[in-house]
């Protein structure tokens, strides 16, 4: 793919309003958005979020309450629920060091220097605070899923519009030590939806961007 093609797919993407339920992301595909996902770049590589994979109707169905009634939650073929660590903490961090020790071949003494650089960073913060630090990275990881579905032809649909704390109950994420950031619907959409055919409303690069 040239960077003509690149910039065509991301015209070609939207938030897709109205997905057609009877097309199903193909479990070869749906791995090559995991893969992505599980690559996303993070703060310090900590990675400090969970991603839940929704395909069963009967959770969906018991999360669109919760969801504004947004039927993109119901209809598409996969929901995606991007969550926080809740509180990132040094157990968190010294897990981190463990697998950079065995995944790079060192101790994890080696990587002592790099430890305490972070808890350092960590320590200036309260639990509420590491979950907001937790919560900006999680946007990161939608970036990069939203970008791979343009790119191999899925759509998607980025949601705020939740509620949280219901999702943390429905799916136990609480006693997982995670939160709910966002849902995204994923899938084909629907010959019905309208919106494909608006024109994109976006300002001009001279009011975006600034040389220097």
């Amino acid at each position: 793919m040239n960077a003509d093609q690149w910039i065509d797919k991301l015209k070609w993407r939207y938030a897709t309003k109205q997905f057609d339920p009877t097309q199903k992301i193909d479990s070869e595909t749906w791995g090559k958005v995991e893969e992505s996902l599980i690559l996303t770049p993070s703060s310090f590589g900590l990675q400090p979020w969970k991603f839940i994979v929704i395909t069963d109707d009967a959770v969906k169905q018991s999360l669109l309450p919760h969801s504004w009634g947004q039927p993109q939650v119901t209809d598409c073929s996969h929901l995606v629920v991007l969550a926080a660590r809740s509180p990132i903490t040094e157990a968190e961090v010294t897990e981190f060091i463990n697998l950079t020790a065995t995944t790079r071949g060192v101790t994890p003494e080696a990587l002592d220097a790099y430890k305490g650089m972070m808890l350092g960073f960590l320590s200036h913060m309260d639990d509420d605070t590491r979950t907001e630090w937790a919560k900006n990275q999680v946007y990161i990881a939608l970036g990069q899923l939203m970008s791979t579905a343009a790119a191999i032809g899925l759509d998607a649909c980025p949601m705020e519009g939740i509620v949280p704390a219901e999702y943390d109950k429905i799916l136990n994420l609480e006693e997982q030590g995670y939160t709910t950031v966002l849902a995204c619907p994923m899938g084909f959409r629907s010959a019905q939806d309208k919106y494909p055919e608006l024109a994109k409303v976006r300002y001009t690069a001279d009011k975006l961007i600034q040389h220097i």
